[in-house]
């Protein structure tokens, strides 16, 4: 299998409910995932173009549900499963949902 162009690594890490951080799972990260997952192949994208991957903590709890998307090496934060078409529709024309990207101070935040 050839290596895909771009993989979305999604925070599905899961603290308890009383953590102060909260977690991207609780928030529904892993619905978000199986969107992602589902709407790539949809398109005929998830052989080559990306896949939708769980990852644990990605250190930016205060940004809501995150995905880190290499090798581009930038993160969507805030995502809600209502961004997934946007963010679908990016990776088959190669750019980026710039309203979901996080800053700088973002990032800084963790």
């Amino acid at each position: 299998m050839p290596q895909r162009q771009r993989y979305l690594f999604v925070c599905t890490n899961r603290r308890s409910d009383d953590d102060a951080k909260g977690s991207c799972a609780n928030k529904g990260s892993e619905k978000v995932r199986q969107a992602l997952k589902e709407q790539l192949a949809a398109r005929g994208l998830a052989k080559i173009q990306a896949r939708a991957c769980t990852s644990s903590c990605l250190d930016q709890c205060s940004s809501g549900i995150c995905i880190l998307v290499e090798p581009d090496h930038f993160f969507y934060g805030r995502v809600t499963l209502a961004d997934v078409p946007a963010i679908v529709e990016a990776i088959a024309s190669g750019q980026r949902v710039e309203r979901l990207v996080l800053t700088p101070e973002d990032l800084a935040r963790g």
